[in-house]
């Protein structure tokens, strides 16, 4: 990325991975775990290395995404104490990584998105 000049990298992981693993309670953690443990192991890794990298980074981790409209009534919650499962449409994550271009407010932040 330093040869091709690249600055900024917006990430994409889930919720679940990273500092956001076991904050969807007790039930979405066991499905999780048992579903999807394999490859939220290689978010972690991901996270990691985008974390120690040079860039500026978002890494984004939206919660279970559905097909539905873009909504604009999602929420980025860059607090752990804030973090909760729930849904988005792709079409918002869609809108909310478009915007972190010029955005730096949730620069080198781990935002969860949920509606």
């Amino acid at each position: 990325m330093e040869e091709a000049q690249v600055k900024r990298l917006i990430c994409v992981t889930g919720f679940g991975a990273g500092d956001s693993r076991g904050h969807g309670g007790f039930l979405y953690c066991a499905a999780f775990h048992l579903l999807l443990g394999r490859v939220y192991d290689d978010k972690d890794v991901q996270e990691r290395i985008v974390r120690r990298s040079k860039l500026e980074w978002v890494i984004v981790r939206p919660v279970i995404l559905t097909d539905g409209p873009k909504t604009n009534a999602y929420r980025a919650l860059a607090d752990p104490r804030d973090w909760t499962c729930g849904f988005i449409s792709r079409a918002d994550v869609a809108d909310f990584l478009v915007k972190q271009i010029d955005d730096d407010a949730f620069l080198h932040k781990t935002p969860v998105l949920t509606s």
